[in-house]
């Protein structure tokens, strides 16, 4: 098995990840991204911090250890230009992309194309290396959509995409039809607190999540957790669609109960990009 390199970002996934490669015995390095990931991520585990900044010293790193593929995952703060400090491989990138290519959908296959061309990694997604981790086409759990919520995911699904392709968000939240709210630079559990305050009366709204219809697949796809359920039943929604083999999930069996124990629908969509 190829070695394989994590460059690990927030969240739980990454830790997940390391747990199923100890036990298939497939060899990995990892670096972990400060103000990123956490202490759980690294913990009894050798690694390097690096800040965003850093890729020179990410990529020798991974070299010196013989990696042959690298996988980018968890969550990650977009910092600013000041903030990210870049060294002589960053600033190389950069130049060749220019700055104003910062904040453009674009940056994360651009990020991809030029480490491919620079090094000999192969850049792979996480549902290439882990398994089960991909939200399922169909219903998750015992708690099924009504027509209204079937009526409002529809809608979502074109809401979604537009904002998608403007490269605002994945998420929206819909309820008998209107559009409470879309996901900003705020993220996906703040944009459904802020919906509690927007909802209407009667049955409750739907969160739609969706990757970006021109996205990097192998990076930055659309995850959802016990706290998405947990902000979506507080906040009154009646269920969560995300879109099936594009999202992520991180504990599909725990997440399963937890939708049961709420009384909300999880259900994976089939979704074109068309």
């Amino acid at each position: 098995m190829k070695k394989l390199g994590i460059v690990a970002g927030g969240g739980k996934i990454p830790r997940r990840l390391i747990e199923q490669l100890k036990s298939k015995g497939r060899p990995y390095e990892l670096v972990a991204l400060k103000r990123n990931a956490s202490m759980d991520t690294v913990k009894g585990e050798k690694c390097i911090w690096i800040r965003l900044g850093e890729a020179g010293k990410c990529v020798k790193y991974f070299q010196e250890r013989n990696v042959e593929e690298l996988v980018f995952i968890g969550s990650v703060k977009r910092p600013s230009l000041f903030d990210l400090c870049p060294d002589a491989f960053s600033r190389k990138f950069l130049s060749n992309i220019g700055f104003k290519a910062f904040g453009d959908d674009n940056l994360l296959k651009k990020v991809i194309l030029f480490v491919e061309k620079e090094t000999n990694f192969s850049i792979v997604g996480i549902h290439d290396v882990m398994d089960g981790i991909t939200a399922p086409l169909g219903v998750m759990g015992k708690i099924q959509p009504d027509a209204q919520a079937l009526n409002d995911i529809n809608y979502g699904v074109k809401i979604a995409k537009g904002i998608g392709n403007l490269d605002i968000g994945q998420s929206v939240v819909i309820q008998q039809g209107i559009v409470l709210g879309v996901e900003g630079v705020e993220g996906t559990d703040n944009l459904i607190k802020r919906c509690k305050k927007l909802s209407r009366a009667g049955l409750g709204g739907v969160l739609v999540k969706l990757k970006k219809q021109k996205q990097e697949k192998r990076v930055d796809l659309p995850t959802i957790g016990i706290k998405t359920l947990i902000n979506a039943k507080k906040s009154g929604l009646r269920g969560v669609a995300v879109q099936a083999n594009y999202t992520l999930i991180v504990d599909q069996e725990e997440l399963i109960k937890t939708a049961d124990r709420l009384g909300l629908f999880v259900i994976g969509i089939e979704v074109t990009d068309e």
